[in-house]
């Protein structure tokens, strides 16, 4: 066999053991192969290719479970960044979105306006004297404690010698303005055990303990049926707990209200069709190509579509140039809590991370998406 002929089989692969000369042994256990003599995919149809995707997204998954289980502000590591929202400190810009106090983003906006408060029955605490046995009384439309009175939301006092107590707390302190009581279109606010309409007073009183009460105002009730009364907070003094107290009156009384509203400043929240936010800008510790992200969002009201009502956008060059991801759902994160991911998505490099999160399609009561964490990958 001619060298030539020798080094054409060892090229094609066609020869034999005996085919191959005499090699000294120093030859062959010493000395390293020249650069590109071996075709990188003779090495790599052997080898299995590795898709670390999945642990990364574990790890990430993780992260955002440990920072809601330990109420954790935004924080970062050399690969990722994590915020459950606890607070605002891992968000920069927003447009016509809000941070909820329960720990979510959604496309609302707030304004302050002045009236009668919604919902001013707030959190019922009201205890009623009952032959000796507390009972509790809600304002809240749904039930009526007399079913003689046939008007949901109205209450008696079945103790002829008591007073019957009404209040809120509103869990924490703040000035109310005013107070306007309404009696039962077919009662008056109180009534002797002779079914005589009794006028009676009605005091206002407030607190920032629970246990000890200030005076803020009193009125005296007439005979008349279904009236209306009012109270005014003339100090504006700001207070937790508001009270109301129906008097006792000669001869022990019934005592019957269908309503009560509180009025003043008060917070109106309104549910924007769009909106944005961006996260805080993260320093990478070398320059990102590609970035990946786990979100976790909740469909308050109705479905929410990814990559269409809400839209994720990663980049490496502070916001310069952002590059839109295409969502993947993942399992749910937690109950009610769905979840969703993206992997390697090509970026303008750079070493300065966001993220930006928009909404689109959102209205109140039937389409309402709350964004409750964001894992950052690099």
């Amino acid at each position: 066999m001619t060298k030539a002929r020798d080094l054409a089989n060892i090229i094609s692969g066609g020869f034999t053991v005996d085919d191959i000369p005499n090699i000294p042994a120093s030859k062959i256990t010493s000395g390293t192969f020249a650069d590109a003599r071996i075709a990188a995919s003779n090495v790599s149809q052997h080898a299995t290719s590795f898709d670390d995707n999945k642990i990364v997204n574990d790890i990430s998954t993780l992260a955002l479970r440990q920072a809601s289980d330990a109420n954790r502000s935004a924080y970062s590591t050399n690969s990722q960044s994590v915020d459950v929202f606890q607070d605002d400190t891992g968000i920069d810009t927003t447009t016509n979105v809000l941070r909820n106090a329960s720990e979510y983003i959604s496309s609302s906006s707030s304004t302050t306006v002045n009236g009668v408060i919604p919902g001013s029955e707030g959190t019922p605490f009201a205890t009623g004297i009952n032959n000796g046995s507390p009972a509790s009384y809600a304002f809240d439309g749904s039930k009526a404690l007399d079913s003689n009175l046939n008007e949901a939301g109205e209450v008696a006092s079945l103790n002829a010698d008591g007073n019957l107590f009404v209040g809120i707390d509103y869990g924490s302190s703040r000035i109310v303005e005013s107070v306007e009581l309404f009696a039962p279109t077919n009662r008056p606010f109180h009534r002797n055990q002779s079914n005589t309409n009794t006028a009676g007073n009605m005091y206002w009183t407030g607190s920032n303990d629970g246990t000890n009460y200030s005076a803020i105002d009193n009125v005296a009730s007439n005979t008349s049926l279904g009236q209306s009364v009012s109270m005014t907070n003339s100090s504006n003094t700001s207070y937790r707990y508001h009270q109301i107290k129906f008097s006792a009156v000669s001869g022990g009384a019934d005592k019957f209200v269908r309503e009560i509203e509180f009025t003043g400043d008060y917070t109106s929240t309104t549910t924007n069709a769009t909106g944005n936010f961006t996260g805080t800008t993260i320093t990478a510790p070398s320059s990102v190509s590609s970035m990946g992200a786990i979100i976790t969002y909740q469909d308050n009201a109705g479905t929410n579509t990814l990559n269409t009502d809400i839209v994720l956008q990663l980049s490496a060059d502070n916001g310069s140039n952002f590059t839109t991801a295409t969502l993947t759902a993942l399992p749910d994160f937690a109950t009610g809590i769905k979840m969703a991911k993206v992997n390697d998505l090509a970026v303008t490099a750079g070493t300065q991370l966001k993220y930006k999160i928009s909404f689109a399609n959102q209205a109140s009561g039937s389409k309402e998406a709350r964004i409750r964490g964001v894992a950052l990958q690099y």
